[in-house]
């Protein structure tokens, strides 16, 4: 059996590298960073790291942690990016394949070749760059590295007299102290910056498109994905399932719009819901003001889509991000903006042997589906299963495309969108069927 290459050793990385590991496929796993952890490390010198030193995780332990190695009872439900950094130390340590890791070194280019992959390198602190052949290739860089700032920008962004950062680059809310604070977006890093710069900023504006479902981490005084996604799971059709959750969430805080937010443009579970304790609160008292989507800029005022214009000094996209795969060439794995045709959600019907760990967006957590997924690539890479003919895949992607785009909307961002335990289902039925 040959050696297989793994890009990253974030959640998703160390979650293949601990599977290939325990099945005997000899494997190299390369990060550009230091230490592993990717987007959980903070200030992870990879200059990948979107966390912010606040950041806590949105879904709670039992569903974050990998089936491998469960997580410490005396952990909290929910784990600050600290905590995770170090389960992820300790997940790597305790199967021993840190070895199996070359840090600081950045895959530059793969490319198919006979038999595998041709994968070259770079050695970040030498220059020195070097390729070898792998008989399979693992991508798991994740997908909230690369910035998506508004496209086209806004008019007279290019002249705003203020300050504009992506959210990728915040880390803590004392820059902007005393400063008029706008931020855009609705997700969960634009709930958690915004109620952050509020306690120092003068004033903060929060603006969006669109309404979404704010949903707490708690319901009832437990964790909420406990009783979304592992009490009333995923085989109740899903028009029950929405009533449910939008149910069980009303009776807890009231609907979004007595808050000011917009009403959601969609149900519950047709959009990823944001997980927040605190944007509702801040409304409440006043710290947050709503706006609609900005319309343009001009010296130091945003104008806004109801007309109205306000002075600021700082604007903080979280406008979400881009999938990326700077070391493949993109047009011949089919790849279109953010759309990415993959059997499964992780292979390539037009490249074979290349497979992509974590390129999901759940309602729910990417490491236990990410560990699934791996273990899947290992039965594939042992001959234990067999892929489908590529006209069979091509349709399954089709299939999934057309799904998605009538439960999400045509939006890029949710083209990589699963449900949790449906697609953890998903996973395992196709291992199943496939060795039979």
């Amino acid at each position: 059996m040959g050696r297989a290459c793994i890009i990253g050793a974030g959640s998703s990385g160390i979650a293949a590298c601990q599977v290939l590991g325990a099945r005997g496929i000899p494997f190299d796993c390369f990060e550009s960073g230091s230490d592993v952890g990717g987007n959980w490390r903070y200030n992870n010198d990879n200059g990948m790291s979107s966390a912010y030193l606040s950041l806590h995780a949105k879904s709670s332990r039992r569903c974050l942690q990998y089936a491998a190695l469960p997580m410490p009872d005396d952990y909290p439900d929910y784990l600050s990016h600290e905590l995770i950094a170090k389960y992820l130390d300790n997940f790597v340590d305790h199967f021993g394949f840190r070895g199996n890791i070359q840090f600081r070194t950045e895959v530059i280019k793969a490319k198919p070749a006979t038999g595998g992959w041709d994968v070259t390198v770079r050695q970040r602190d030498t220059g020195a760059m070097r390729t070898e052949r792998y008989a399979a290739l693992l991508v798991a860089n994740g997908h909230h590295w690369d910035p998506q700032y508004p496209e086209p920008a806004f008019p007279g962004a290019e002249t705003f007299t203020g300050e504009q950062i992506h959210s990728h680059h915040y880390r803590t809310p004392e820059p902007f102290a005393g400063k008029r604070v706008l931020v855009l977006g609705i997700g969960n890093s634009a709930c958690d910056v915004a109620a952050e710069c509020s306690a120092l900023a003068a004033r903060t504006l929060l603006a969006m498109r669109r309404g979404t479902h704010i949903v707490p981490k708690y319901l009832f005084g437990r964790p909420t994905d406990h009783l979304t996604l592992m009490r009333l799971g995923t085989r109740a059709p899903r028009r029950l399932q929405s009533l449910a959750v939008a149910l069980l969430v009303r009776i807890a805080q009231g609907k979004v719009t007595k808050y000011g937010l917009p009403r959601p443009d969609r149900p519950m579970l047709c959009a990823p819901p944001t997980v927040s304790d605190s944007l509702l609160s801040k409304l409440d008292h006043g710290d947050i003001v709503v706006k609609p989507n900005i319309d343009q800029f001009d010296g130091d005022r945003a104008f806004f889509t109801d007309g109205s214009a306000e002075p600021v000094d700082a604007v903080i996209y979280c406008t979400g991000y881009k999938i990326s795969f700077p070391f493949l060439d993109e047009a011949s794995i089919g790849a279109d903006g953010n759309h990415l045709p993959l059997y499964r959600r992780i292979v390539s019907p037009k490249l074979p042997r290349l497979y992509f760990i974590g390129l999901v967006q759940p309602i729910g957590a990417v490491m236990p589906i990410a560990e699934i997924q791996a273990e899947w690539v290992a039965d594939l890479l042992q001959g234990r299963t067999a892929l489908p003919p590529e006209q069979q895949m091509n349709r399954e992607i089709a299939r999934y495309s057309a799904a998605t785009a009538t439960r999400y909307g045509r939006s890029a961002r949710h083209t990589i969108q699963v449900d949790f335990l449906a697609y953890l289902r998903e996973i395992s039925r196709e291992r199943r069927m496939s060795a039979r």
